[in-house]
């Protein structure tokens, strides 16, 4: 559970730079309670997704690149959104990141279907997150 076990490590190191309640902040952002327990869900499916690709035997090494790309990009973005709160390179890290994960996800789905449908929830809320990051940055000009 690489994934997990690195977003709590990334969180940790984090938590004293979380500005997100000074934030202005567009209708449909959450309560903050909502990122940790979303968060939580999201890296143990990207870890179960990972991890049944990886038992069939089905894991390209494209794949595998990819996939710890993507991680990469997620654990790096939470420094610089919050620890150096470069807004605007974190609206285009994450719309990279956007990318990367939309294409994992289609290579995990030429791969084994059960695998990429485990990711929807990280697309869905990559997506959202993304939509926020967007928002705050204007708001917060």
């Amino acid at each position: 559970m690489l994934p997990l076990i690195i977003g709590g490590i990334v969180g940790i190191l984090t938590s004293g730079s979380m500005d997100y309640n000074d934030l202005v902040k567009p209708v449909l952002s959450p309560p903050e309670i909502v990122f940790p327990i979303a968060w939580t869900i999201i890296y143990l499916l990207i870890g179960i997704s990972y991890m049944l690709l990886k038992e069939k035997g089905e894991v390209s090494k494209e794949t595998k690149q990819l996939y710890f790309i993507q991680l990469l990009f997620n654990y790096l973005w939470t420094f610089i959104f919050f620890v150096f709160r470069l807004r605007l390179l974190s609206v285009l890290w994450i719309i990279i990141l956007d990318v990367l994960v939309i294409v994992m996800t289609y290579q995990f789905y030429k791969q084994d279907k059960l695998s990429s449908i485990l990711l929807i929830p990280y697309v869905l809320w990559l997506l959202f997150a993304t939509y926020l990051n967007i928002s705050i940055y204007f708001l917060n000009i």
